[in-house]
């Protein structure tokens, strides 16, 4: 192994009453609550269409991740935006105060 690689080791989750055993760099911990999460989800999708199968539930709960994950995009792109915004408003203000502070020296 190379250094510098991080070692991984198995994690075992169960989605949708089925064991998985993943690979994981980081805290296992992690990798449990996101499968919780997904396991939550699809339960749930399973819930409201009890006759679809697992992998109509799967690619509806990756829809339902995806439209999530797009949302959370667009509101870090407006996010950034307002913080471009006032930094250079900031920016400004700062170079007014030196010049006013310049001024009065």
């Amino acid at each position: 192994m190379e250094s510098g690689t991080p070692d991984k080791q198995p994690v075992r989750v169960t989605i949708l009453s089925r064991p998985y055993t993943l690979l994981a760099t980081g805290d296992p911990r992690e990798v449990e609550e996101v499968a919780a999460s997904v396991n939550h989800l699809m339960l749930s999708i399973a819930a409201k269409a009890p006759n679809a199968d697992s992998t109509r539930i799967a690619v509806l709960a990756c829809l339902h991740l995806a439209d999530k994950l797009r949302t959370l995009e667009g509101d870090l792109s407006r996010l950034k935006q307002r913080v471009d915004r006032k930094s250079e408003e900031f920016a400004g203000m700062l170079e007014q105060l030196i010049e006013t502070a310049g001024d009065q020296i």
